[in-house]
């Protein structure tokens, strides 16, 4: 099967959708299907052979964050010419909705067309208000898929329609088999994220940071992603600073490296979060996890039954909590076998194949039609003769 994917954001920034569709590109390959993923990026940008760049890409604030995304008429035009050079027989469009390449793909092409909506936002008055301009692009999708009951609530509530809950993938395997770092290792907790980013929630983890020393003596924070490291630990006390451990950006190997070395991995986002593949990616690598309980971290970690849940926004109860799991090491035995054996329903093996009966299904429609299309056609000119 030819597949075509369009990803919203850019390609060198990285971020959840870009992950997840890289890992279905990736995925859908091994399993022999021709794949080509359009996404913004600039034309030097160092890309995957199956990557096409749409041109650069801008900042734009949504849905509580900042997204890099392209829009206008050079991008247009280079994804009519995409979809023209590609014949695909299923066109797969992550975030229509969103002002970037995917609302534009959606205008232009002709075939089946596959939807995926990541967005959880229940307030969006912009989507609201665009929807008189959103409706003629979403009216050809011919399947919509969206990764979290979450999401789907919020596509159901702005635009209508409905969709199929199919959860982000992992390559469960790929984290469970990682090799721990010793430096890494210790009464370690862990935190992955922008760190500039307010809805990662790094400052709520800082704040709950004195208690849990003052408990832990030994425990320290390891951080890894972009940002400004000293504006992170400004209100953190002077003595305190050398127990926070900044890596920087790390690679998909580390990531995993680091989630199989912590003790505890805390995910303390405060919003704005759809599904949650960063608690996949932990319970893959058997990371023990603590979240906020926002609705969409409850439902991956099946209502606290695989991971542990406390208050969003609460710095007290995050700390209680952490260290409650450092200091019990039974607890956090259990939560590593649970977490384990709940996420291999996030894996490609299962997900892939939920996409791929979606595509499958599609296609098989588009070409009932066309047949039919021909049949009449025929018929047609058959009476025309007669």
């Amino acid at each position: 099967m030819k597949i075509g994917i369009v990803c919203p954001y850019s390609w060198d920034v990285p971020g959840g959708v870009q992950f997840h569709i890289r890992d279905l590109a990736e995925h859908l390959i091994r399993l022999g299907h021709e794949v080509s993923v359009l996404a913004p990026a600039d034309d030097e940008t160092p890309l995957p052979p199956y990557v096409v760049p749409a041109g650069r890409a801008v900042p734009v604030p949504y849905n509580g964050s900042v997204a890099r995304l392209n829009f206008g008429f050079l991008s247009a035009a280079r994804v009519r010419r995409w979809l023209q050079n590609g014949a695909f027989d299923v066109i797969h469009i992550h975030e229509p909705a969103s002002p970037s390449l995917g609302l534009l793909a959606c205008w232009a092409a002709q075939g089946p067309i596959v939807a995926t909506f990541h967005t959880s936002n229940p307030r969006s008055r912009a989507m609201i208000a665009a929807y008189p301009i959103l409706q003629p692009a979403l009216e050809k999708i011919s399947a919509r898929i969206a990764v979290s009951e979450y999401a789907r609530r919020t596509l159901v509530e702005h635009l209508g329609g409905d969709a199929v809950v199919i959860p982000n993938g992992v390559d469960v395997d790929f984290f469970a088999r990682a090799e721990p770092r010793p430096e890494w290792q210790g009464r370690t907790i862990g935190f992955i994220g922008r760190i500039d980013e307010p809805r990662k929630g790094l400052p709520v983890l800082m704040k709950a940071l004195p208690a849990i020393l003052a408990a832990v003596p030994d425990a320290r924070l390891l951080v890894a992603g972009r940002g400004d490291e000293e504006e992170a630990v400004a209100d953190l006390p002077a003595e305190l600073r050398s127990r926070v451990e900044f890596l920087g950006m790390v690679s998909d190997e580390d990531k995993a490296r680091l989630l199989r070395s912590v003790d505890v991995y805390v995910a303390p986002n405060t919003g704005g979060e759809s599904f949650g593949i960063i608690l996949v990616e932990a319970m893959s690598a058997a990371a023990p996890v603590l979240a906020s309980d926002l609705d969409a971290f409850a439902q991956v970690l099946d209502q606290g039954e695989a991971g542990e849940l406390f208050a969003n926004e609460d710095a007290e109860a995050l700390a209680a909590a952490a260290v409650r799991l450092l200091n019990t090491p039974d607890r956090l035995a259990e939560l590593r076998e649970r977490g384990s054996k709940h996420v291999r329903r996030f894996d490609w093996t299962t997900v892939g194949a939920d996409i791929l009966a979606v595509y499958e299904t599609v296609a098989a429609g588009a070409s009932a039609v066309a047949t039919d299309e021909r049949v009449g056609a025929r018929g047609r000119r058959w009476l025309a003769k007669d």
